[in-house]
Order: C-alpha cells, then structure tokens, then sequence
C-alpha cells in the first residue's frame, strides 16, 4: 500500500498521526510537492482527480481519498487501539466531535492560510485576503468554545484521546501560520491540552 502524503498539509498530518497511535507500519508514504504542482499532474489525478492529499493505494490498485475515510478503513484494518469507537454510540459521539472540529476549527483555519498567507499564493488563485481575515475572527470563536469544553475535560471528545484531538491538534499547529497561539490569547485549557498531545509520540510525525 501507498499513502500518498504532503510535508506540513494538516489532513495528511491527521492520517500519518493515526497510523502511529494504532502502530500500523507497512505503508509506503509517497510524499507529493504541493507547492509544484505534482497533485496536478496526470498520474496522481489517474490515482485520485479531485488533486487532494492524503490518498491511500491499497494493494489491489484501489484509491481512498478524504482523510475521515482513510482513517475508517485503517480501523476497520487494524481494529486494536481504538481511535473511533468502540459501539455504535460511542462512535457517533466521536465522529460528532471529530465533525465539530473539522468544520468550525480546522476549516477557518484552512481559510484563513489559504487566503491571507503570502506563501499559499501559488496555489490558491485567486487568494481573497478580506475572506481569509474574517475567517480569523471565526477561528478565535471556535477555540473560545474549545477552551470551555477542554476546562472540564481532558480530551475533545471526553474521557480519552481520540481521532478528534487529531484533528484538532493539526489544526491548531496548522494555526501557526497564522501565529495563532491559545496560550497568548488567554485560552489556557487549549494551550494546556496543546502541550498535552505534543509529548505524544505521534505528534512528531507529519
């Protein structure tokens, strides 16, 4: 298997994070260049035509795109150290979580880069930078809601770490481009959980 991945992109990050909270080793990781355009080029959109990473090759030649999906397939694979739910309840409050911080956290973050970071400039055409700006406003609003939620809990989604603090960790060091930092901004519960997930092994990849 193939997974086809891009240095410091947050979605790849979330799957290379995945693979090493659950120890699955194995997986060739085919690093594409954003920044020249290789997820343009013919023979990765044969493999994948919306021209987004992460994708997964699996052995039969098959290709799995979008990163939730990635990371179900991999669970379902390699069902030890459970990431996504044990039963059916617990999976749909994860995958709530997981959704919440996808769309309200890491989307205006993604925004923001996208649009109002000088260097994105070649690959996002045409960049609006009054769009990107007001997403900076929205990013603040979501970690307000975080850092009430993370001052009684230890985890995103409860009582134990989940593919939800994946996502929303990438997030947040995605959030750097944007020298965003909770800590400075007065959300300490965010800054403490932060710190917490970066002395995890799994941090370091990506």
């Amino acid at each position: 298997m193939k997974l086809y991945s891009a240095v410091r992109a947050p979605n790849p990050r979330r799957v290379l994070m995945f693979m090493v909270e659950k120890g699955i080793q194995g997986i060739e990781l085919v690093n594409i260049d954003l920044n020249v355009g290789e997820h343009k080029e013919a023979a990765y959109l044969a493999k994948n035509p919306v021209a987004r990473v992460p994708a997964l090759e699996l052995d039969d030649g098959r290709v799995l795109s979008e990163t939730r999906a990635i990371c179900t397939w991999l669970e379902g694979r390699h069902p030890g150290h459970n990431l996504m739910g044990a039963d059916f309840e617990e999976r749909a409050f994860i995958e709530m979580h997981d959704r919440r911080v996808e769309w309200y956290w890491l989307l205006p973050i993604a925004n923001w880069v996208r649009h109002a970071h000088p260097g994105l400039a070649t690959l996002e055409q045409p960049q609006f930078p009054d769009f990107g700006q007001s997403q900076g406003q929205k990013v603040r609003d979501s970690a307000r809601w975080l850092d009430g939620a993370l001052s009684h809990q230890d985890w995103i989604a409860g009582e134990r770490f989940t593919i939800a603090d994946i996502t929303a960790f990438c997030a947040l060091e995605f959030a750097r481009l944007m020298k965003f930092n909770p800590g400075a901004e007065g959300f300490a519960a965010l800054q403490a959980w932060r710190d917490r997930v970066a002395q995890r092994e799994s941090a370091r990849a990506g």
